[in-house]
């Protein structure tokens, strides 16, 4: 780190204003390498030891965003014993940070790291229901009454899943291309919805979460993130926890049909199977 003023150093640690602070240097309470330090001082906290009355000068953690492609073949969980390669060893940043929800080591696309601890519990803890965007390559073609079932919920483990967005893109070679997003991230979810229906998971590629759109950033590639995605993301810790979603169809016609920015609600199928309006 280049030096810095050591007024502003000590507002960043929490001493005060910038102006306080300097009021602590001209009280001769701040030692650089254990010398008094004057007013104007600089210093590099990273190589001198810089104490105010007696304690090491300690600065909050810069926090760091990072967004992954993770590739077909890594794992997201650090935690996971075994030889897989790791989607954090592909970031060359220093310090710890923290993979925002997983993809497992078949799946690809985008991935979140950051140091930021409450911002990564606010993406991933159920109550608040950040969307989640995945194309889906599925064997065969789907038929609406599969899709339906899927946009309204089925049952895993006794559960029903919370209603969900899917369309079809396109047919292709292998399969059938769909576009679902999702509001909720049960362990291998897409993978046990699309068997169950009889239409078995070929690949699985996480193009959006929250705020934040993969692009065209290449499998294995990462990036910082710019300020504007930094501040949206922002407004996501400011958000307060989502309602649930009546158990109800989503509309695949649509991107994005759930609920519109204007928080218009979309048209939709009840249990009953009519149209709300």
């Amino acid at each position: 780190m280049p030096e810095e003023r050591l007024q502003k150093l000590m507002a960043r640690a929490g001493y005060g204003s910038r102006r306080a602070c300097e009021e602590i240097i001209k009280q001769g309470r701040v030692t650089v390498n254990g010398e008094v330090a004057t007013l104007g001082m600089r210093a590099d906290p990273q190589r001198d030891d810089i104490r105010v009355d007696g304690e090491r000068l300690r600065l909050p953690e810069a926090l760091v965003y990072v967004m992954l492609h993770k590739p077909r073949g890594v794992i997201s969980d650090e935690d996971v014993k075994g030889n897989w390669p790791r989607a954090r060893d592909l970031i060359p940043i220093e310090g710890h940070l923290y993979p925002v929800g997983r993809l497992d080591v078949r799946s690809e696309g985008l991935m979140l790291f950051t140091n930021d601890g409450d911002l990564a519990h606010k993406l991933t803890h159920p109550s608040y229901e950040h969307p989640k965007t995945y194309h889906v390559l599925v064997a065969g073609s789907p038929t609406e009454k599969a899709l339906d079932a899927w946009r309204r919920g089925i049952l895993l483990e006794g559960k029903r899943t919370l209603p969900a967005e899917v369309r079809k893109l396109r047919k292709t070679r292998d399969g059938t291309l769909l576009e679902v997003t999702m509001h909720e991230g049960r362990k291998r979810q897409i993978r046990r919805i699309a068997a169950a229906l009889g239409y078995p998971a070929l690949r699985i590629v996480r193009i959006r979460l929250g705020p934040l759109e993969l692009g065209d950033l290449p499998p294995g590639g990462w990036r910082l993130l710019t300020e504007e995605e930094v501040a949206a993301l922002q407004a996501v810790r400011k958000a307060p926890p989502g309602r649930r979603r009546p158990r109800s169809g989503a509309s695949g016609g649509r991107k994005n049909a759930p609920r519109s920015q204007s928080g218009k609600r979309s048209t939709r199928t009840s249990k009953r199977g009519t149209r709300r309006r």
